[in-house]
């Protein structure tokens, strides 16, 4: 008796722990993901760069952070093509152009922060 109870406490504890253990798991995203790292004008990862995504036609905009260490995902993306570019403090990369997903599929980028080499000059109504 006391064995038969012990048994059925132990499958009630384990059914509910794996309840819990479901219901605290995140779903996970269906579709493409874009992952990568952003590397500094000095060659080294950077943390906190921010990382922009948006589909080829200028739609669908994505925008996220890398962590410590510099790397970054972006996942839930639709089948399309996507263009990516990073900045952090005033310096940005290039436009990494026309990447093409399709479904399930990761793919892995390095994004380069890079110096102008003259800076822009603002447009305005006295300029030309």
């Amino acid at each position: 008796m006391k064995r038969r109870l012990f048994l059925t406490g132990l499958v009630a504890v384990t059914f509910f722990v794996a309840t819990e253990l479901n219901a605290q798991t995140p779903p996970k995203k269906k579709g493409a993901t874009i992952t990568g790292t952003v590397i500094g004008p000095d060659d080294r990862p950077v943390a906190k760069a921010s990382v922009m995504c948006q589909s080829s036609g200028g739609l669908s905009p994505h925008a996220t952070y890398t962590d410590k260490k510099g790397h970054f995902m972006i996942t839930g993306l639709k089948v399309d093509s996507y263009d990516l570019r990073a900045s952090s403090n005033g310096v940005f990369s290039e436009w990494e152009k026309n990447i093409p997903l399709r479904k399930g599929q990761t793919k892995d980028l390095t994004l380069h922060l890079i110096y102008a080499k003259e800076m822009p000059k603002a447009a305005g109504p006295n300029r030309k």
